[in-house]
């Protein structure tokens, strides 16, 4: 509770305008890939990080409900997830810091559903950036911006100024926490689904993240619409065609998880009467579940995950594959272990 009246002043003292912004950034109208673009395509191949409170549950979508203290894990070796990235060929990693269930794996100022309040309060934002920037491992971050604790009735559009600013809020500490090692390179939004796409503070949080940190890349989930209805959902890649709207905008890259992209890959999209380029990252699980989950047990071969990268990483378009660290904070043996032959198999 003392986090949620803390929240509660700061909202009191600062209100929830998110347009008190000094200067709108939005990305530079190109048919060409921009610089920061071009490093993100350059890096290719990544690490996807899902770990959190349904790790503990056999879930993947949990709803806010698990108590704080049901997230145990005995260790968090984060220096095993990035020298099993490294070891892997990956050039970054990016980690779940809050899914849909709204738990945060920071100690974050503006709620107790996080792991401060858990029977292990490691700070694994923090404790990942330090040893990415040990081992030169880039970093990016995950954050879902559907959150079934913080803002359970979607529907409720008088509480959006409140939840918006909420996240604004978590992603200046996520920056800040980061900043103090690493500048992160993308920021991996999800779950924009649940509400109309004009009711999320898309500009407030690319201004906010770029201000900070200039070159990193902002994508949600389920990007792109169709020349009917903007905020269609779901626009697969497959039925994606060159010149359709960004749903999102402003962003920088395409994700519509797990889908590949088709071949020819569209690049150009919408918005506000400009064309913009925009690349395609491609999120594939190693089994079935994005989270440990006990039930998980069946896993593509190698062949298979050959084949994703070798689909995923062409056409100027970027592979990061997920493993979802145990209860004991490691990823897995088997993991380590494909993951370490499709290197080989690649020859990365």
């Amino acid at each position: 509770m003392r986090k949620k009246l803390l929240f509660s002043l700061a909202l009191a003292v600062l209100g929830t305008n998110l347009c008190a912004q000094t200067k709108t950034i939005v990305p530079v109208p190109s048919i060409h890939p921009n610089a920061y673009q071009r490093e993100q395509i350059d890096r290719k191949y990544g690490m996807f990080v899902h770990f959190g409170m349904n790790t503990f549950h056999d879930q993947e979508w949990t709803d806010g409900s698990k108590p704080a203290s049901s997230y145990a894990p005995s260790a968090i070796e984060v220096k095993q997830w990035v020298s099993t990235a490294k070891e892997a060929g990956m050039k970054y990693m990016i980690l779940v810091t809050k899914h849909h269930e709204g738990f945060c794996l920071w100690d974050s100022k503006y709620t107790d559903y996080d792991v401060a309040s858990s029977s292990n309060a490691t700070n694994v934002v923090q404790e990942l950036a330090k040893e990415c920037a040990k081992q030169g491992m880039r970093l990016g971050l995950y954050y879902s911006l559907w959150d079934r604790k913080q803002n359970p009735n979607v529907k409720d559009m008088s509480a959006d100024a409140a939840y918006n600013q909420y996240m604004l809020n978590q992603l200046n500490e996520l920056v800040d926490i980061t900043k103090k090692y690493t500048d992160i390179v993308e920021l991996w939004l999800d779950g924009g689904w649940e509400k109309e796409n004009y009711r999320w503070p898309t500009q407030a949080i690319y201004n906010l993240i770029k201000k900070k940190v200039t070159g990193c890349q902002i994508g949600i989930n389920w990007s792109i619409g169709s020349p009917e209805n903007t905020d269609k959902h779901i626009v697969l890649p497959k039925d994606q065609q060159n010149y359709y709207p960004i749903r999102y905008f402003p962003s920088d890259f395409r994700l519509g998880d797990p889908y590949l992209p088709i071949n020819p890959d569209p690049k150009l999209f919408i918005a506000q009467g400009n064309t913009y380029y925009m690349p395609f990252e491609t999120t594939v699980v190693l089994g079935e579940r994005w989270f440990y989950n006990t039930t998980d047990k069946k896993y593509k071969s190698l062949e298979e995950l050959a084949g994703i990268y070798q689909t995923a990483t062409a056409q100027d378009n970027i592979l990061i594959l997920n493993v979802g660290p145990n209860r004991m904070g490691r990823i897995k043996d088997s993991d380590v272990d494909i993951l370490r032959k499709l290197k080989d198999k690649l020859k990365l």
